[in-house]
């Protein structure tokens, strides 16, 4: 009977192992955007960090709604697209769009863009410094509608 204990809380230690897994493995950095509300709330271990007024895609454009992870970073980008538009801070998630500094800061708060995420230089700075300091791995951007 002695034996039998020791291999019951094992069983049980591992048990709970394989439920807490990645599952219960959060982030370090989540960026939660609104389309509606046209907000950026920057989360950091769990606890609210930021929250700013953004820019996404105005009529005739979209910003993709999901959840993503950033595939680069670039500290000083120009667009490919749009006539070489300064976008400082980018953190590109999908194919060409990203989450960047924008210096039309009077449109922040409601959509005006092509389709990325537009913040005020100094908050995409501020965000791209967490993103890099924990790693695109540990890092989640989610876009709802």
């Amino acid at each position: 009977m002695t034996r039998t204990l020791p291999l019951v809380a094992l069983l049980t230690a591992f048990t709970g192992l394989i439920f807490a897994g990645p599952a219960a493995a959060q982030p370090g950095v989540v960026a939660r955007v609104s389309l509606s509300t046209q907000r950026m709330e920057v989360y950091v271990d769990g606890q609210p960090r930021y929250n700013w007024p953004v820019s996404t895609a105005r009529r005739g454009y979209r910003t993709p709604t999901g959840t993503f992870q950033p595939t680069a970073l670039t500290v000083w980008h120009r667009s490919t697209i749009y006539s070489g538009s300064p976008m400082p801070y980018s953190i590109f998630f999908l194919r060409g769009y990203a989450i960047h500094g924008s210096y039309e800061i009077k449109h922040l708060g409601s959509p005006a863009s092509h389709g990325c995420v537009r913040l005020h230089p100094s908050n995409a700075k501020a965000l791209y410094s967490l993103v890099s300091a924990y790693g695109r791995g540990n890092t989640m951007i989610q876009i709802t509608p």
